[in-house]
């Protein structure tokens, strides 16, 4: 039997890799994990199992007992002479690889290295030069997030816009400075209906007499995403209504990360995506695609986030960070694309979360901020 021994750790693509690669398929997984990564080998165990493979695990006592460890791995070795074990060195401490490394050196494993950045595995010789090759295997979302202990419950579909609608979203993007004071309104008339579960919304009379506003109207009106009647907007359907409130800024970056797809390798993506923890708890995610074996997140934001009522671009910063942390793992990216150009001091904050930002008028070079954002540094 074809065994795969992975070290459990926090980064899950490392393992997934090469255990779902037609060419280094297993025919089984053994996880050794300590109990501090037991949830993360749960995690790993699901997503083999779902892809047909065996999974059993070792659980170390004390991960800091190096002899101890080496006693449990012989034992293992002791037990399954007669399988060809392959060592994957990826994850795990020091001292868990240390110790791995030792055991594999006296049964002869097989021993390889990961680097899902490149996708390439790297068999490390004993005696012989270490050769390099590539996986065949990429990381879909679903799988990349089951891994982390998410699963995916709802994505959007992907959008076509008619020649109206793409024509009203260059606009938008285009002319970002004479248009974020009547959309800022809109979107705040849009989140009116939305919170009133209707499809329709009576302006006052002071956005009555707004021409900027009326103007805008008109636009989206061309496009078929509301009418107006008098001080009344009305929507035809709860897909327009999250057009109008800001989805159209989802649309957008997500029809930008496909443009560039081919060009960064960008396997997998979607916009309007629903994740679901083992607890219950919903995260929802705008724009997210797979690139380089990891996850990037988009978060779109076309309100202005200074006003008292709003959602602040700081509450949605530290927000974005913490669903990168918790759903993808400490190798997952965030990027933060606003309508409204933030703040100096939001924009510190923002580096110092590590979230990348796209704010005004810097949306209409998305395609070179997406590059420059992927591509290792």
């Amino acid at each position: 039997m074809k065994i795969h021994l992975c070290l459990v750790s926090a980064q899950a693509a490392a393992n997934l890799l090469p255990a779902l690669d037609k060419h280094h398929r297993p025919d089984a997984v053994v996880l050794i994990t300590t109990a501090s990564m037991q949830s993360q080998a749960d995690n790993l165990a699901a997503v083999f199992r779902e892809n047909g493979l065996q999974v059993s695990a070792i659980k170390l006592e004390n991960e800091h007992d190096f002899e101890h460890m080496e006693e449990t791995l012989m034992g293992f070795a002791t037990e399954h002479e007669d399988d060809e074990i392959l060592l994957n060195l990826t994850g795990g401490t020091k001292f868990m690889a240390l110790a791995a490394q030792s055991v594999a050196d006296e049964a002869q494993w097989q021993k390889f290295y990961v680097d899902a950045d490149t996708d390439q595995i790297t068999l490390l010789g004993r005696k012989s030069r270490s050769t390099s090759q590539a996986l065949s295997e990429q990381l879909r979302l679903r799988h990349y997030l089951r891994g982390y202990g998410f699963d995916l419950s709802g994505k959007s579909e992907p959008f076509n816009p008619n020649h109206q609608q793409q024509s009203l979203m260059s606009t938008l993007v285009l002319q970002i400075g004479s248009l974020e004071s009547p959309l800022a309104q809109l979107n705040w008339l849009a989140q009116q209906a939305e919170d009133q579960r209707k499809l329709d919304v009576t302006m006052a009379p002071s956005q009555q007499d707004s021409r900027s506003l009326e103007a805008l109207l008109r636009q989206f009106s061309d496009a078929g995403m509301l009418v107006v009647s008098g001080a009344t907007i009305r929507f035809p359907n709860q897909a327009a209504l999250r057009f109008v409130k800001g989805g159209w800024l989802e649309q957008h970056v997500f029809q930008q990360v496909a443009s560039v797809s081919g060009e960064l390798h960008i396997r997998d993506k979607a916009a309007n995506l629903e994740v679901t923890d083992s607890a219950g708890v919903k995260n929802e995610m705008d724009v997210a695609f797979m690139a380089r074996n990891r996850l990037f997140v988009l978060e779109c934001k076309t309100a202005r986030m200074d006003k008292p009522e709003a959602p602040k671009a700081n509450d949605t910063l530290f927000k974005l960070a913490e669903n990168c942390r918790r759903i993808g793992g400490i190798a997952t990216k965030g990027m933060l694309v606003s309508y409204r150009k933030l703040r100096d001091s939001e924009t510190k904050l923002a580096r110092a979360l590590h979230i990348e930002v796209v704010a005004g008028q810097d949306i209409s070079r998305l395609p070179e901020k997406l590059k420059s954002w992927v591509r290792p540094r």
